[in-house]
C-alpha cells in the first residue's frame, strides 16, 4: 500500500536527490521552452509545498514519486 511521505520527514540533501530523480524519469513535455534540471526540480518542488502534489512511497516497488493531489484516492 503507497503511503505518503511528509517533505519534513526528509533531510533537504535526500529530498533533492527524489526530485531530481523523479524529474529525470518522468519525460512530461513542458512545451517549447526548454527547462533545466534546476528549473523544473523548482516547480515540482513548488507544488509539493503548496500542497497541490504529495510525495508517495510505493513498498511494493520500493520507489518514490510525486502524484498531483487530486490523483490520490480517497481512501488513501
Amino acid at each position: 500500500m503507497p503511503i505518503t511521505i511528509p517533505l519534513e520527514a526528509l533531510d533537504e540533501e535526500t529530498l533533492q536527490a527524489v526530485l531530481e530523480a523523479f524529474v529525470a524519469e518522468e519525460g512530461t513535455d513542458y512545451g517549447h521552452r526548454d527547462y533545466s534540471l534546476g528549473e523544473k526540480v523548482a516547480a515540482v518542488r513548488s507544488q509539493l509545498t503548496e500542497g497541490r502534489a504529495v510525495l508517495v512511497f510505493d513498498e511494493g516497488t520500493e520507489s518514490v514519486t510525486v502524484l498531483p493531489k487530486d490523483q490520490i484516492p480517497s481512501d488513501f
